[in-house]
């Protein structure tokens, strides 16, 4: 036989395109060619295939060799392909059976001595695989990634020679893979945080209506540490939410590890990211650290520090939930549904304000300082609040505080009630369902006129304010939104008030 098809799966974004593998053997001068848009990782794979056929005791055969990846026009990166096109080599070769692929498709990539080495997103792959009603044969170092996926036959490789034996003899079986249950990681606990009871409590509603937050206050008085105990306040994820968070996390450059299945992202990114590394990006697209916090927590921490260009391409996704990547030969859109919690000081020397240290900035300084902040960014920030450092007596004297797990209980009832109103969380209703699920009465309409008059707030920031006003009455049970929900929403825009 001179031509073998082997089907394969190329990575773009968290799809994973169908590609052809079709090997074709032909007289003339000894060599491999490879069409079909290859890039230099994909090209390199004739001499890692070459190589290993011959280690595994096959003969290399001495003919033409064509190999084209279809469809043409779709870009193919990577060593993925390398096994499809050795397993093609050999079945045109008429060393291998052509029955066992016709509803098989193949991934991997190898060394020189024949081992299968693993992959990026494997489990996209799956995922299509399983679309397709086809099995799925990868590395067996990918077989814990795509085990996630139920129903779909996985034929584990860790060798081609052993895998080539398996072929010529009793034939693949499908690996009885399981996903072991793994433990929870340990979620740091609100009991820790003393005092700071207008924080704990935005968190709380940060939680309930998956709002985002910004906090301003000096050195040490905990900012870093509430954020990080956001996590352990959100309802667990569901299937679909926890195999999008995978998806994201293994064609990342840090892949995807198993036991963090089902557990709500946390990133911190240091203020030094570049765009790229915030956004996604590159000449072969990858997801930036807004996507790998897709359905988790995005922490920026010293938020002035980052650049501001970086910090203006946050805009869109904060209110698409997606970020849009274009390339001259591409355009791949990645998913970005985070919960933004940001943290800075009021001013350069970080002390404006705090009762133990004077601050030495001048207003101008504190000005400039605040300016690296656009307007249209704050906006978009639904809960903004002071973070005072509390004095050693406050903290000592303070009883143990409410722990995590019964702060969660209050949020997983909030989260219950919109669900049953709106398959979307209050941060993330449009326009309409604003008007819906959170008019207000006359005394909280009356309210917010006014605090529109006194603080010029933008329509964005009026809507927001009624968003969050509605996670405040989740949290208290209550069916209707009433004017102190909407005061307390109001005095949680600290910063939109004159300084």
């Amino acid at each position: 036989m001179a031509l073998a098809t082997i089907h394969s799966r190329a990575q773009q974004g968290l799809s994973a395109h169908p590609v052809s593998v079709e090997v074709h053997l032909s007289p003339g001068l000894p060599g491999l060619s490879i069409v079909g848009l290859p890039e230099a990782a994909v090209r390199e794979a004739k001499d890692r295939v070459r190589a290993a056929i011959q280690n595994c005791g096959y003969s290399y055969p001495a003919r033409r060799i064509t190999v084209n990846l279809a469809p043409a026009d779709l870009p193919k990166e990577g060593g993925r392909f390398d096994l499809a096109i050795a397993l093609g080599i050999l079945v045109a070769a008429g060393e291998l059976p052509a029955a066992p692929f016709e509803q098989l498709e193949v991934v991997g990539e190898l060394s020189l001595s024949g081992a299968v080495r693993p992959i990026r997103g494997a489990l996209p792959t799956a995922l299509a695989a399983k679309e397709a009603g086809r099995s799925l044969m990868l590395p067996s170092a990918n077989l814990d990634e795509a085990a996630l996926v139920r129903d779909c036959p996985l034929h584990p490789a860790h060798h081609l020679g052993a895998l080539c034996q398996a072929l010529l003899g009793e034939g693949l079986v499908a690996a009885q893979a399981t996903v072991a249950a793994s433990e929870p990681a340990p979620v740091a606990d609100l009991a820790d945080v003393r005092g700071q009871h207008k924080a704990r409590r935005a968190l709380e509603i940060a939680a309930a209506g998956g709002h985002s937050l910004l906090m301003l206050g000096p050195p040490g008085s905990g900012k870093s540490m509430l954020a990080a105990r956001l996590p352990g306040l959100l309802p667990p994820m569901t299937d679909a939410q926890a195999t999008e968070v995978a998806s994201a996390a293994s064609i990342s450059h840090q892949g995807f590890r198993a036991s963090a299945w089902g557990q709500r992202p946390f990133r911190a990114p240091h203020h030094t990211a570049s765009g790229v590394a915030l956004v996604g990006g590159g000449g072969i697209p990858r997801p930036g650290e807004i996507t790998l916090a897709h359905h988790g927590v995005l922490f920026l921490d010293e938020l002035p520090e980052f650049e501001r260009r970086v910090l203006e391409v946050l805009r869109e996704p904060l209110e698409s939930g997606r970020i849009c990547i274009s390339r001259a030969a591409q355009q791949i859109e990645f998913p970005a549904r985070f919960q933004l919690v940001a943290a800075m000081n009021p001013c350069p020397c970080g002390y404006l304000g705090d009762s133990q240290r004077n601050c030495r900035c001048t207003p101008d300084q504190v000005h400039r300082y605040r300016a690296r902040i656009s307007g249209p960014l704050l906006d978009r920030i639904d809960l903004q609040i002071t973070v005072p450092r509390l004095g050693r007596e406050i903290m000592e004297r303070e009883q143990r505080p409410e722990p995590s797990s019964a702060v969660r209980q209050r949020v997983l009832a909030a989260r219950q009630l919109q669900q049953d109103r709106s398959p979307a969380s209050n941060a993330q209703l449009g326009s309409a369902q604003v008007e819906q699920y959170c008019a207000t009465d006359s005394a909280g309409r009356t309210l917010l006129a006014h605090a529109i008059e006194q603080l010029g707030l933008s329509a964005r920031a009026y809507h927001r304010i009624l968003k969050v006003a509605r996670s405040i009455a989740d949290l208290a049970g209550e069916p209707a939104v009433a004017s102190a929900h909407i005061a307390e929403a109001i005095s949680l825009r600290e910063l939109d008030r004159p300084h």
